[in-house]
């Protein structure tokens, strides 16, 4: 939305007092100071960002807010790493994330991150400096059409030239990035919009024709037609994702498949949503899911899908998805239902509402003969417990299998970070993830360096939780330099596991299986670890044995501040189950049997 030029400037600092205007309804102040005092007002209390000269009216502003503690603000080492804490930030609080960064380069380093948060569906308002308005199209020093660039990835963007315009973007970009399905809007606004004195009335309705968000009547209609299904169901099964989590019906989640027996899967981003240890628990499916997971999508009845879009990654191959059944999609985004899978029975609303309305019109159930099924399907596929192998060398999943046991009885329920690739999917096999939300990842867009700035967002949120970012080698040397951020944030305690192996590992994976093993710009090194993290004099530990590992995180939980280490593990390893691409869900590359060595249990890969 491109606003006509301010007429108003202001000369010098914007730091100066508030005025009220003449009948006490409405402040008088800059543009620069309007940003504070909505961000105030929309309970902002961390924004991350770095500054430059087309946001500094900005900055000079922020000084006062953050001197009385109104806000604080976190200087990143690179832009793209603000809109991660953001995200981090806002998927730990439920809050919307708030990122600033300045015009030209500083805004287009956003667009990696805002991508990430709008694939995943987390509220997010970005704030970008831009040239002054006259100058607009000119190719102005650090000019760049931050409204054209972001507008792919985001829900909604302003370009804000006239400062009259900005106290309603400012209420309606907050609005739009919370409310129906979450997502990021950006708000870029001009140097001399920032400048330039208004009339600041934040008391103003929100009216945006097209983008009607009231509440929506329940579809009383299509809820009792799924009812009617999943009563009838033999096979029932749910699969649900991250609308699960983003509703908070977790709890009503477990109330229904328990009340009609319906085991469960989960996408990435739904993981937790039902507890793994809870009976009906299949955990993930999908392209790294378990075999009895993807068996049981393939085999149920009826198919109840939750807060999820059918990502390719859940589905394999379209014309073989659990052709067999009849689908029930419950959705909150209109766009999704029938985008991928054309549903039997698609209930349109917020799962807050429509899962709720649902409950009393399940029958009470019990599907002896289908769980039978799964339970013999477990007990074929089933990986052995991984702590019990004896092993010549470090693997992953034995790392991560030791982390769960490290953290999984802390007072609040650990989080997770992980970047993307093998590490993130050997997670959510060996991490038993009890809790909604336990685990954040870039799941859409499939993010590296994802982890660590992210993780710093989320122990933003909350310094006495326990929170461990999970990286392989390449993903973390793409954002390492936030290192530097745990300890300008007096000592986050965030700790750090690089999964180091000497490669790209899930596209070695990719080459070694598809590729005859041309190993072609997979092969990485590394620094240091331990000596990096002494630059910023943060304790480090290298571990290449499997019997260190348990002490190693014991000795990171229980050290004050950031702590990082480096598992050195086996190099190429790969993560199975695994469907091919093109391949049907249940078509899977399985993981190969543990053989009986000489010392031992020891796995086979």
């Amino acid at each position: 939305m491109t606003q006509q030029n301010s007429s108003e400037t202001t000369n010098g600092s914007t730091n100066g007092s508030t005025e009220k205007s003449t009948d006490g309804s409405t402040k008088r102040m800059t543009g620069a100071r309007m940003i504070w005092e909505a961000l105030v007002l929309e309970d902002v209390d961390v924004i991350f960002g770095h500054p430059g000269g087309a946001i500094l009216p900005t900055y000079d502003a922020l000084s006062e807010y953050e001197a009385d503690g109104r806000i604080h603000h976190v200087l990143v080492r690179h832009e793209q790493c603000a809109a991660h804490m953001a995200d981090g930030y806002a998927r730990v609080t439920g809050k919307v994330g708030t990122c600033i960064a300045t015009s030209g380069p500083g805004a287009t380093n956003l667009v990696t991150g805002l991508a990430t948060a709008q694939m995943d569906s987390i509220p997010m308002v970005a704030i970008t400096g831009q040239v002054p308005s006259n100058l607009l199209g000119t190719d102005a020093f650090q000019e760049s059409d931050v409204f054209g660039v972001t507008q792919p990835v985001c829900k909604h963007n302003y370009l804000i030239t006239d400062v009259a315009d900005l106290p309603r973007a400012l209420k309606e970009a907050f609005y739009i990035a919370r409310e129906g399905r979450p997502g990021v809007v950006l708000i870029d606004i001009c140097k001399d919009v920032q400048t330039a004195e208004g009339d600041f009335d934040y008391d103003i309705a929100i009216d945006l024709p097209g983008f009607t968000m009231d509440k929506i009547a329940v579809p009383h209609s299509d809820v009792q037609a799924a009812a009617d299904l999943i009563n009838a169901a033999e096979r029932p099964l749910v699969i649900c994702g991250h609308g699960v989590q983003l509703a908070g019906v977790s709890e009503e989640l477990a109330e229904f498949v328990e009340k009609g027996e319906i085991p469960t899967v989960t996408t990435l981003l739904g993981t937790g949503n039902l507890p793994e240890t809870h009976r009906l628990s299949l955990g993930m499916g999908g392209m790294h899911g378990e075999a009895f997971a993807n068996n049981a999508i393939q085999a149920c009845d009826v198919l109840i899908a939750m807060g999820m879009r059918f990502d390719d990654r859940v589905t394999g191959r379209l014309d073989k998805f659990a052709k067999q059944a009849k689908i029930i999609h419950f959705e909150l985004d209109q766009a999704e239902v029938g985008k991928n899978i054309v549903p039997d029975v698609a209930v349109i609303g917020n799962l807050a509402d429509t899962l709720p309305a649902l409950l009393p019109l399940i029958e009470d159930k019990r599907h002896p003969v289908w769980l039978d099924r799964l339970t013999e399907w477990k007990g074929e596929t089933a990986d052995t417990d991984i702590l019990n192998l004896e092993l010549d060398e470090l693997i992953p999943p034995f790392v991560l299998r030791h982390l769960w046991e490290g953290t999984k009885n802390t007072p609040k329920p650990t989080i997770i970070v992980t970047d993307v690739g093998q590490h993130q999917m050997w997670e959510c096999q060996y991490y038993t993830h009890d809790h909604a939300g336990q685990l954040l990842t870039s799941g859409g867009l499939g993010t590296m360096g994802y982890a660590l700035p992210a993780a710093i967002g989320a122990q933003m949120s909350d310094r006495d939780r326990l929170v461990w970012a999970i990286a392989g080698d390449g993903g973390f040397q793409m954002t390492m330099q936030e290192l530097a951020v745990l300890v300008q944030e007096r000592g986050l305690p965030v700790k750090i596991g690089i999964i180091n192996n000497g490669f790209l590992g899930m596209v070695r994976q990719w080459q070694q299986i598809f590729y005859d093993k041309r190993y072609t710009g997979t092969p990485i090194i590394s620094p240091d670890y331990v000596t990096l993290a002494s630059a910023y004099g943060i304790p480090a530990l290298a571990i290449s044995k499997p019997e260190d590992v348990a002490p190693a995180i014991e000795q990171a939980n229980n050290t004050p501040g950031p702590f990082l280490i480096d598992f050195r593990v086996k190099e190429e390893v790969n993560v199975y189950p695994m469907v091919a691409p093109g391949a049907a869900v249940d078509d899977l590359i399985r993981r190969p049997k543990v053989v009986q060595g000489p010392s031992g249990i020891q796995p086979a890969w």
